[in-house]
């Protein structure tokens, strides 16, 4: 199939995508600010300090998904703008349509990722 075809037929799922995209960047760079203490010192009580540090650790968490998400989402964009999309990395065979509107992240199809324990 032609690459442009291929990038108008995928073009919501490119604008859900881009949509989500500037949602992680919003999101993650807010993190960033709250784990830096942009709004101020830790407290000089220990245990306010250890409850500080346990949000922190989960803000990182937070964070670390944002950006795994994030880098899921770029690569995406690359296949679909090289026209890749849809399509199995692995043996090359088109990934339903269904999949993709639950997975849109999915590089691979079902029994390919069965098989490599893959997209999840």
């Amino acid at each position: 199939m032609d690459r442009v075809l291929i990038m108008i037929e995928h073009q919501e799922i490119r604008e859900q995508l881009l949509n989500r995209r500037e949602e992680l960047n919003q999101r993650l760079n807010q993190i960033t600010q709250d784990v830096r203490h942009s709004d101020g010192p830790l407290p000089s009580d220990f245990s306010e300090q250890a409850v500080e540090r346990e949000g922190e650790e989960v803000m990182d968490a937070l964070g670390r998904v944002g950006r795994q998400e994030l880098a899921r989402i770029n690569r995406t964009l690359v296949r679909i703008d090289a026209g890749e999309y849809g399509v199995c990395a692995a043996c090359g065979a088109p990934i339903p349509e269904a999949r993709l509107k639950v997975l849109p992240y999915s590089e691979y199809c079902v029994s390919c990722a069965e098989k490599q324990d893959l997209d999840g």
